[in-house]
């Protein structure tokens, strides 16, 4: 509307000319004919694209969805899982992942399921913060399936992470992750942020006061660093660890 209103003024107390206006805001001249013939610009008609690649596999992933409504809220498909089990169910119709990727998210929009997320802009200094946290992952050794216990620094500034996976989430393998994970970074975070894991917190006390245990405290007495513990029971005050780890064991 604004820029109709600009076009008709231009034409009339200023250029002159449908090409001249055209070219002055670097519009079509049929933009121009049209603001000139009605100050009210016309309707826009979408036609409907024809999918070919993902209209054979359309049915098969509303299902995937509609039955994931009924799924635990953690255990819900993936974009990503979705296009493996098209890959591995449904060879004879390929697709794209990044096709998938858009379906999924505009059939959940359609049904008001992925509203708008609204967040604060953090930002680090190089060195300043990482997140700290253990996770379980399961993997194949010897030919059996193993679950493991995968420790994990992430790093805030860069996003660059270390993972190191161990039989049990033991207190010396929890201290010799930390060695690796700081050779790993070339240096020392100034700060870390933990759960509120036994293999570092003996006692929690009032509001964010930790008592920590004998040998983590000489361990971060020696490396220099200090220690934050997260609230517990409330995830998101380390998101950055949690979506590292969701991320590692999908890819990787």
């Amino acid at each position: 509307m604004e820029l109709f209103a600009e076009i008709r003024r231009e034409y009339q107390f200023g250029i002159g000319t449908i090409k001249g206006v055209a070219r002055k805001l670097g519009v079509h001249r049929r933009v121009v004919r049209q603001a000139l013939a009605d100050a009210v610009p016309p309707a826009r008609g979408y036609v409907t694209r024809a999918r070919p690649a993902l209209t054979p596999v359309q049915e098969f992933i509303d299902r995937i969805l509609e039955g994931d409504r009924l799924a635990p809220r953690k255990q819900r498909h993936t974009a990503r899982r979705i296009y493996d089990r098209l890959c591995r169910e449904r060879p004879e119709a390929p697709v794209a992942a990044s096709t998938v990727r858009k379906y999924v998210g505009g059939w959940k929009r359609a049904q008001g399921l992925s509203g708008q997320m609204v967040c604060v802009p953090q930002t680090y200094g190089w060195g300043q913060e990482a997140q700290v946290d253990w996770y379980e992952a399961v993997a194949i050794l010897g030919g059996e399936a193993v679950t493991l216990q995968v420790f994990c620094v992430r790093s805030m500034a860069s996003s660059a992470a270390f993972h190191r996976a161990y039989p049990r989430a033991t207190q010396q393998a929890f201290l010799e992750a930390h060695e690796g994970a700081f050779h790993y970074f070339g240096g020392v975070f100034a700060t870390l942020r933990y759960d509120n894991l036994t293999s570092a917190v003996r006692k929690i006390l009032r509001g964010f006061r930790r008592e920590e245990t004998t040998r983590f405290l000489a361990f971060r007495s020696h490396w220099q660093f200090d220690a934050q513990f997260c609230t517990p029971g409330e995830g998101h005050e380390k998101g950055g660890v949690e979506g590292e780890a969701g991320y590692f064991r999908r890819n990787h």
